[in-house]
C-alpha cells in the first residue's frame, strides 16, 4: 500500500526540521540518557524541553484540555520520526505517565499534575524495581498502610532512573498483603520532597549518576495521592507499560 503525506503534514515535518536545525548544536550526535543525568546534560535537556513545550510539541498527542494538541496518529508519527532521526533529547517518563493519569486519575489529579508535565516543569521517576522485585514486579514489598486520611509508605526501590531530579515518583506499593500478590498493589503519585524519603546514588563505571536507590521511611502521603482505586494497581501498570 502506498501512503502519501498531505501538504499540511509535509509542512509540519519541515517545521520540525527547521526547529531542530536551529535548536540543536552543529555536529549534534545525540545525548544519551546517561549524559542527560549529568548536570550539563540536564541543563541542556531542560532548556530544550521548555522550547518544545513553547511550541506545544512536548505532549503533542494529549487532548488540548490537558496541554496537548490532540494530534492525529500520522502527525504524531511524523514528530516521533523526526525527533528520533535527529536524536533530539527526550526523557519519556512524562509521556508514559501523563496519559495514564488522563485515563485513571481524578479531575483533581489531572489539574494538579498534567499542566506541569505538559510544560516541562514537572519531572517524574518510576518506582517499580526493588532488590527482590525486578522482572517479577508483583513480588514487591514496599507497603502503604492506611492511617486516617493518609497512607504510610515504607520500603525501598532500586535502579530508579533520575530519582534525584524528580519532583514526583509514580510509585507501586502493596496495600493488601492478604490478596494475591498481583492484586494487592496500588499506585501513588508521591511528592519526592516529603519527609522520610532518601535518595542514594548508584554510580556506574563511567562515573555517571543515572540510577538511584530510594528509601521510604514512614512517609505520610494524603489519600488523594492514590491513583485510581486501592488495590487497582495492576490495570494502571498495564496501561503505563503499553503507552
Amino acid at each position: 500500500m502506498y501512503m502519501q503525506f498531505t501538504d499540511s503534514e509535509e509542512a509540519f515535518r519541515k517545521e520540525i526540521w527547521d526547529f531542530l536545525k536551529k535548536e540543536l548544536p552543529q555536529n549534534w550526535d545525540g545525548l544519551t540518557k546517561e549524559e542527560i543525568a549529568s548536570d550539563e546534560g540536564w541543563t541542556f535537556y531542560k532548556e530544550f524541553t521548555h522550547k518544545l513545550a513553547a511550541k506545544g510539541w512536548l505532549q503533542l498527542h494529549w487532548p488540548p484540555e490537558y496541554g496537548g494538541q490532540g494530534a492525529s496518529p500520522m502527525k504524531m508519527a511524523i514528530f516521533v520520526e523526526e525527533m528520533t532521526f535527529h536524536q533530539a533529547p527526550i526523557v519519556p517518563e512524562a509521556g508514559w505517565i501523563g496519559p495514564t493519569i488522563i485515563l485513571h486519575g481524578s479531575e483533581e489529579q489531572k489539574k494538579k499534575y498534567l499542566p506541569g508535565l505538559a510544560s516541562g516543569e514537572t519531572d517524574l521517576c518510576i518506582g517499580y524495581t526493588e532488590p527482590d522485585a525486578g522482572s517479577d514486579l508483583f513480588s514487591l514489598r514496599t507497603k502503604a498502610d492506611e492511617d486516617g486520611d493518609h497512607y504510610i509508605i515504607n520500603g525501598q526501590k532500586i535502579f530508579t532512573s533520575l530519582a534525584h531530579r524528580a519532583d514526583y515518583c509514580f510509585l507501586a506499593a502493596r496495600t493488601d498483603p492478604n490478596l494475591p500478590k498481583h492484586v494487592g498493589i496500588s499506585i501513588f503519585l508521591v511528592d519526592m520532597n516529603i519527609p522520610g524519603i532518601m535518595v542514594r546514588p548508584l554510580i556506574d563505571m563511567g562515573g555517571t549518576r543515572m540510577f538511584n536507590e530510594v528509601f521510604f521511611d514512614n512517609v505520610r502521603v494524603p489519600k488523594n495521592c492514590l491513583l485510581g482505586k486501592k488495590n487497582g494497581g495492576l490495570a494502571i501498570i498495564i496501561t503505563e507499560l503499553n503507552i
